[in-house]
């Protein structure tokens, strides 16, 4: 059996299984639970369908949903080993391009392409999750937050594939009106 039929489950919605490419889609949610079911619909309808997933989370994230994976089915492995699920940290993949607390936009472009070469290997189509705007945001710097929006759907529309951010609910206490309508105004969909 192929390993792309594997993640298929009962409950993964189908929109996340019919996903346009270049769709950039936002979701601020109340607790880890309700990202990680919408997550792993989103990972499991990419993976069903035979797409790349690319997976930038906390460690915490990342072990959640890999469990929710593996347990579906045994080919999780597979995906990791075949380049159809890339997963990578967070924190991590931040300091790879932030400089005095700012994407480098040349350093970014570098990043985001080494993971699309690396995901699209075997012609797939890519989708990707991304938590260092979360990030960015909970260390109160909003206008870096907006700006790596920004360049995400900059590579979203010139790469043709999906990306989808999440945001705790948490994280917008501060009276965040400007800040917030501009990231609202940089995805294509809220959830």
């Amino acid at each position: 059996m192929s390993s792309n039929a594997e993640f298929h489950s009962s409950t993964t919605p189908i929109f996340w299984g019919e996903i346009a490419p270049c769709e950039h889609i936002a979701q601020f949610y109340e607790n880890d639970d309700v990202l990680l079911d919408t997550l792993f619909g989103f990972v499991a309808g990419g993976l069903t369908r035979g797409e790349s997933t690319i997976v930038i989370a906390t460690p915490e994230h990342l072990e959640a949903l890999e469990r929710r994976l593996a347990a579906t089915n045994g080919e999780l492995v597979a995906a990791l080993m075949e380049d159809r699920y890339i997963a990578l940290d967070a924190s991590t993949a931040l300091n790879s391009f932030m400089v005095d607390h700012w994407p480098d936009d040349q350093l970014f472009t570098n990043f985001v392409t080494g993971l699309l070469r690396r995901a699209q290997v075997n012609g797939s189509r890519v989708r990707a999750f991304g938590e260092m705007v979360a990030l960015l945001w909970a260390r109160g710097d909003t206008g870096a937050t907006v700006r790596l929006e920004h360049l995400w759907q900059q590579f979203c529309l010139s790469q043709s594939f999906s990306l989808f951010c999440a945001y705790p609910k948490a994280g917008f206490t501060k009276a965040p009106t400007n800040s917030m309508a501009e990231i609202c105004a940089a995805h294509s969909r809220l959830v």
